[in-house]
């Protein structure tokens, strides 16, 4: 066996700015520190006033939550309105769809994804080093996660 992974020689891919990772169903979009400075910055608001505007904790494990965009009631993405009305500041969560490590897992992954996203498989050949270099991105610009403290320990 190899210990090359399946795109090893590249995966093809191209945004067609379908909107369907972006709307229709229930997810988060895990905000970094850079995330947060962006699009505070562009609406010209504090931290604080844009959190409490466009964001929502998410319980994360038994003491801690993570820092996600709303959603709206149908789940589309609170920045959806017939396009993604921050698309050149948008999170690294979204500016690196589809190139996630649970997407990279395996063929299987990426052509699930596939079934979803009419890009995939289609238009630029990203090299296995780009998609490592988005990996690594995501993996070293943390998501803004806070402590919680249980009422009673539990």
């Amino acid at each position: 066996m190899s210990d090359l992974p399946f795109y090893n020689a590249g995966l093809r891919f191209s945004c067609t700015r379908c909107s369907s990772c972006c709307r229709l169903e229930s997810g988060y979009v895990y905000l970094s520190e850079n995330d947060l400075s962006r699009l505070a910055n562009e609406f010209k608001m504090s931290y604080t006033a844009f959190i409490q505007t466009w964001c929502r904790w998410i319980p994360f494990d038994w003491d801690s939550e993570r820092l996600s965009l709303k959603e709206k009631s149908n789940f589309d993405c609170i920045f959806w309105n017939d396009h993604c009305t921050v698309y050149q500041f948008r999170p690294l969560q979204c500016r690196t769809f589809p190139f996630w490590d649970n997407v990279l897992c395996s063929p299987e992954a990426w052509e699930n994804t596939g079934m979803g996203c009419p890009g995939i498989n289609s238009g630029e050949l990203h090299s296995r080093e780009k998609m490592e270099d988005l990996l690594r991105q995501m993996g070293e610009e943390l998501v803004i996660e806070r402590k919680i403290t249980r009422i009673g320990g539990v």
